[in-house]
Parts: structure tokens; sequence; C-alpha cells
């Protein structure tokens, strides 16, 4: 029995001194030079490159952030020449002077642009009016203009009458006055329009303009807006009609 015992001991230990050994050659023995686990959310710091390292001129390795019309800045290109906006107005007006003035505070102003949105908005502020789109209105007027077309709104909407009004055409949009005050800028516009309103009665007969004819109507609109605002939208406040 006591024989036994010991071959069986033996065969064990044998066993677990190959175990060993096979573990051994497989994973290798610890040098001294072995790299701590790596912490994939730890901040990984870029060495600072000596004047001497190559690459220490590389512009990829700029961290200035340029904006955009800065002096400094080549995408900026050379001065605009002075007529660029001949087209809006003569080059030593006060009209181009104003817009010289929006453009010192907000570069990417287009005053052609900003023409043709202030035509889109001329044509939907007259339709909203005609439907009663209190909405729409509300979005497009300062708060003075609003109550004025709602309360006229409202007084229609006692009276039982509803409005139409079609736009044949807009035949002119024309900047007439800039002024910059501030943060404040005001732009007027003379508009001219081809249009169709009729207003009828709650019995739909007729009692102010004409389902067919088409009328010339000339208005004079002013835009204002809090330059460097977040709101990119410029609100009508004031209207007048022309002569």
């Amino acid at each position: 029995m006591q024989n036994s015992f010991d071959m069986t001991t033996l065969v064990f230990l044998a066993l677990a001194v190959f175990v060993a050994w096979k573990l051994r050659s497989v994973l290798g023995q610890k040098t001294g030079s072995e790299q701590p686990p790596t912490d994939p959310f730890s901040r990984r710091e870029t060495p600072p490159v000596r004047p001497d390292q190559p690459g220490a001129a590389d512009p990829k390795r700029d961290n200035v952030i340029r904006l955009p019309g800065a002096a400094n800045d080549p995408a900026a290109g050379p001065p605009q020449p002075a007529d660029r906006w001949s087209d809006i107005a003569p080059p030593d007006s006060p009209i181009i002077a104003g817009i010289d003035g929006i453009v010192r505070q907000e570069p990417d102003f287009d005053p052609r642009g900003f023409l043709g949105g202030a035509k889109d908005a001329y044509e939907a502020i007259v339709t909203a009016f005609a439907r009663g789109d209190r909405k729409t209105l509300k979005g497009l007027l300062a708060k003075e203009v609003y109550e004025g077309f709602e309360q006229a709104i409202t007084d229609r909407e006692k009276r039982g009458e509803k409005a139409e009004s079609n736009f044949v055409s807009i035949d002119k949009a024309e900047i007439t006055a800039v002024d910059v005050k501030g943060k404040t800028a005001q732009v007027t516009i003379a508009f001219v329009s081809q249009l169709i309103s009729v207003t009828r009665d709650a019995q739909g007969a007729v009692v102010d303009g004409s389902a067919e004819a088409v009328s010339e109507v000339n208005d004079i609109w002013t835009f204002s807006r809090q330059l460097g605002s977040r709101d990119p939208n410029w609100l009508l406040v004031a209207t007048e009609s022309a002569a």
C-alpha cells in the first residue's frame, strides 16, 4: 500500500513539473522592462516639439484657430472694390455707407441676397394678412407692427369679411435707406408690385377691390435686425404706402 501511494505521488509531481515548464516556455519570463497596462480612457499628451526636430514648422501642428475674414487670414483675400455694389446704389451714397456699416459687423451680409429674401417676405406677409394667418405674421413682424395687423384682421373677421390677395409680379424691390446704430440695423425697401386683391362680405359680394383687375401697388417697408444675433431673421418694423 505504501509503495503504491509513493508511486502515485511521484507521477503527479512529475506531471506538475511538466505543466509548469510548458507554461514558462509559452508565456515567457518577466525581464523588468514590461509596459504597464494601457488605459484607453486616459488623456494622451503630445510631447512638445523642439525647433530642431523635423516637422517643427509643419502647419498641420499649428493649433491657432483663424477666424474667417481676419486681417491675418490669407483666405480673406484682397480688399473689395468700392463699386462692388454699384447695382444697388452709387459708391459714395449713404446707402453704401450703411451697407458697409452692416458688413463691418457681419462680413457675410450680401445686399443682393437680402433683397431676394425681402421680396419673399413681402409676398408672404401680404398673402398671410389676406388669409388672416396670424402664426406666419407673428414670425415676420415686429411686435408693434404685428399688433396693428392683428387688429385689422380681427376687425375684418367681426364684419364677416374675407380678403384675397394674389401676386402677378413684383416689378421692383429697391433699397432706399440703410441705417446702423450700434447693433441695430434698419433697411428700407421700396416695392412695386402687380396685385389682384379683393374683399368680400359674408354673402360673397365684393366690398373692396376686384377679383379680376390687376392693380399696381407701391409700398415702402422697413426691416430691422440686431446684428450679431443668433436669429438670422429680419423683422418688418414699419410700413407705408408710396404716393
